[in-house]
């Protein structure tokens, strides 16, 4: 991990342009990722890699193509970048296709992030294994457990950027993760399956091990018995670690490639009213130890807050340079970071309360959503919603609807986001869901 990035990303853009490119984009990644995974009293996987690659965009005579290589070896990385100098120009020209503006590279945020935590970096083997053994016990406290598969996760990533117009940075991170996924023997030949896992850049931010064993065992025990929920109507709780799937298949075609390619229900509703007044959406890069914070995007864009519903009103979408300007958008970022939704003030309880009766989705069962007209069908499994209290618990069913209607519904919204998830959701409830089941 001692290689200077930096200079490796220089060193190409350099030669890109020796070999005939006017402008030059090269991004070098590292990355260490360790995976050890224990299951029922046993180690069963260590996994430990290492890998490195560089990235070159080449823009030359109004013509673009990207290339790829793992091989850093300096004589024949001017090779690589030679041929993909000669394949570009070889290309059909691209008037929208430059390099990104200078002036989207200025007020960079500084290295406060705090995401890089040196005991990750530290971790040893012996750390692995007691985290996994202490899963691994906690996970079989049932008497009904057919097998629990306990793991930790754990990494550092570095990359570097540089540009023919004068970008030049590096990013660094570490994650930790650590859970079980059990499954138990239900009525007849049925199994109960779930699990849980907690994450993030800084170990000292995780609850230990006993307790995400603890709960990934509770989420499984609270499937048994679990049967195929009703045909209605009704209210819609979404637990807040379920909510983040659903922003992210809302968000999926809020951006200007989708846009411009008529392939986005969004495309109408940049300021709009489009949702509840009681949603607000926010992508926010500058979380100090968020799970997808960084300084700048994959195009240097300097990171900001970007704003994209607002009470209900669609402020902005993802826009990056190349479909901005061939949808004379203004560029605000390609690539989402982390998400969050404004949360609301009651708590899950107070919100089973609230609704009364209804379905509590616990976790999203596939399904999928058409980003050009909203339209979705999701697998669900959960709870029925009791005299305002979590009931019996249901699956085989689905809910269907349109993405944007769905929204509107919105009603309140729980004061829980979920930590382990870069979209950073609470509960939700929406009135009237269509749920087909029994």
């Amino acid at each position: 991990m001692s290689v200077d990035l930096k200079a490796r990303a220089a060193q190409a853009v350099e030669l890109a342009q020796q070999a005939g490119a006017e402008d030059a984009w090269s991004t070098v990644s590292q990355s260490r990722n360790v995976q050890f995974e224990y299951r029922d009293g046993s180690l069963e996987k260590v996994k430990d890699t290492t890998s490195q690659s560089l990235g070159i965009r080449i823009y030359a005579g109004g013509r673009y193509s990207s290339h790829s290589t793992t091989d850093l070896n300096a004589e024949r990385l001017q090779d690589f970048i030679e041929e993909a100098v000669a394949i570009t120009a070889a290309l059909e020209p691209d008037e929208y296709r430059r390099i990104t503006p200078e002036a989207l590279f200025l007020d960079r945020p500084g290295d406060d992030l705090d995401l890089v935590d040196a005991s990750v970096q530290a971790l040893e083997r012996e750390q692995r294994v007691a985290w996994c053994r202490a899963l691994d016990e906690v996970s079989h406290q049932h008497g009904d457990v057919i097998s629990a598969t306990s793991g930790v996760y754990d990494g550092t990533q570095r990359s570097a950027s540089a540009s023919s117009n004068g970008f030049l940075d590096e990013q660094r991170s570490t994650y930790c993760w650590f859970g079980a996924s059990v499954t138990l023997r239900d009525q007849g030949d049925k199994r109960a399956e779930d699990g849980f896992y907690a994450g993030g850049a800084h170990v000292a931010d995780l609850p230990g091990p006993e307790e995400v064993g603890r709960k990934a065992l509770k989420r499984t025990v609270s499937r048994l018995g679990s049967e195929k929920g009703p045909t209605v109507k009704a209210s819609m709780v979404v637990d807040a670690r379920a909510a983040s799937s659903l922003i992210g298949r809302l968000l999926g075609p809020a951006n200007a490639r989708s846009v411009q390619q008529d392939r986005s229900f969004w495309a109408p509703l940049i300021g709009e009213q489009a949702f509840s007044k009681t949603l607000t959406i926010v992508d926010d890069p500058l979380i100090v130890r968020g799970l997808a914070s960084r300084r700048y995007d994959d195009e240097g864009i300097s990171a900001r807050a970007l704003p994209i519903v607002e009470d209900g009103i669609v402020s902005n979408i993802y826009v990056d340079t190349y479909y901005g300007r061939k949808g004379d958008l203004r560029p605000t970022t390609g690539s989402p970071s982390n998400r969050v939704v404004r949360p609301g003030s009651h708590s899950l309880a107070e919100l089973l309360s609230e609704v009364g009766e209804g379905v509590y989705v616990t976790s999203w069962l596939g399904g999928n959503a058409d980003g050009t007209t909203g339209d979705f069908s999701l697998g669900l499994r959960g709870h029925m919603i009791e005299n305002g209290r979590i009931g019996r618990p249901v699956g085989e069913m689905n809910v269907t609807g349109n993405l944007r209607d769905l929204f509107s519904r919105l009603e309140l919204l729980g004061n829980d986001p979920y930590p382990y998830s870069s979209t950073l959701a609470p509960s939700l409830v929406f009135s009237d869901v269509d749920f087909s089941g029994a």
